[in-house]
């Protein structure tokens, strides 16, 4: 049986300046909403939503917190912007997140997700404020040998395709910043988050399982998957944002001790296949939801065997995950009909709220 547990930030962020890159995004807005709600005062910034029924338009995000909409690879406008709100906190998430997109663009790929990094790392070295900062790679960041092997953070960074490259190489800029400018003993700490394959509600990019079925569904189609056998370490979005806020808590609690790179992946057996994805992502839908193999996929490259190992942040942060890939898919399914069932903002934040509640408290 898994333990349940509570996670208690306190006050960690209570009054914080946070200065949060992609907060427009599936992950930057869950991450958004849970520092409003933890009494932190956010600078959001990002490109517009690609989606109208994405949590940051459907609950009007903007509201509550000072956006602005910028690009990350302005480098004099990301100085003025961490100048003027001289942020205590920063997490960086904004990305170029999708696998089969950088085979597309694989210069946009780099472009944003490396020179983008070193601009936003740039923009706090200027400032020279005392600051904790979190960016966040992936668990893609690692030289992927297709064993059955969970990768560690002392492991060699790689990349196939490139948007994996690009975070190898993001995981080596945040590392020369860290060795450069951020010294152990100063007053800028950073690390680097790297999180499994994260599933839940609001999620609607392109070319993503859980998104892809829901369109599908809704469309009274099956769900047509590429690579049934691949294996993930699926995890909902709380799971990793909760790491990225424990390790933003831990960088101010303890500084330079904990400047270094973390995994936050789900539980060894909770790596399962797309296969598996799919059907239970079918039955938590209901309504005759059904999924088909694609017949002769002429797809790019992508990793077919994926694992984290997660021992360091059980040891050193007390970070672990608190929902199996169950519970995940089940809770994925159910949110996403509570959103597009919500007909206003205050009904969506109240799901948001309702949701983040029930991961802190282990329900």
């Amino acid at each position: 049986m898994r333990e349940e547990h509570q996670l208690n930030f306190g006050a960690a962020f209570r009054g914080k300046r946070v200065w949060l890159t992609g907060d427009t995004g599936f992950k930057g807005s869950w991450l958004a909403f849970w520092l409003r709600r933890l009494g932190a005062d956010v600078l959001g910034i990002g490109l517009e939503p690609e989606s109208e029924e994405g949590p940051f338009v459907r609950a009007k995000l903007e509201q509550l917190f000072r956006h602005e909409t910028v690009e990350i690879r302005d480098a004099e406008r990301m100085a003025t912007l961490a100048r003027d709100f001289a942020p205590q906190v920063v997490f960086h998430l904004a990305a170029q997140a999708l696998v089969r997109r950088s085979y597309v663009d694989p210069v946009e790929t780099f472009d944003v997700n490396v020179r983008g990094a070193a601009n936003v790392l740039d923009a706090v070295r200027r400032a020279g404020q005392p600051c904790a900062v979190v960016v966040v790679t992936s668990d893609k960041c690692y030289e992927n040998r297709e064993e059955d092997y969970a990768y560690r953070e002392e492991d060699p960074m790689g990349g196939h395709d490139p948007y994996s490259a690009s975070k190898g190489c993001e995981e080596l800029v945040a590392a020369s910043y860290r060795a450069a400018f951020f010294a152990a003993g100063g007053k800028i700490h950073l690390a680097t988050a790297r999180a499994g394959n994260v599933i839940g509600p609001g999620d609607w990019a392109a070319d993503r399982i859980v998104p892809d079925a829901v369109r599908a569904f809704r469309a009274g189609k099956k769900l047509s998957v590429r690579n049934p056998r691949a294996v993930r370490p699926w995890q909902h979005v709380l799971e990793p944002l909760g790491g990225y806020l424990r390790l933003g808590q831990a960088l101010l609690e303890q500084g330079g001790a904990v400047a270094e790179s973390w995994n936050f992946g789900p539980a060894s057996a909770d790596a399962r296949t797309v296969g598996d994805l799919a059907d239970l992502f079918c039955r938590a839908w209901g309504a005759g939801a059904a999924w088909e193999a694609e017949p002769n996929p002429a797809n790019p490259h992508e990793a077919h065997l994926l694992q984290l190992a997660i021992d360091k942040a059980a040891a050193r942060l007390g970070w672990r995950p608190k929902w199996g890939f169950e519970t995940a898919v089940r809770r994925t399914a159910e949110g996403y009909r509570a959103m597009l069932e919500a007909k206003e903002a205050e009904a969506v934040r109240r799901f948001l709220d309702a949701e983040i509640e029930a991961y802190e408290t282990g329900i």
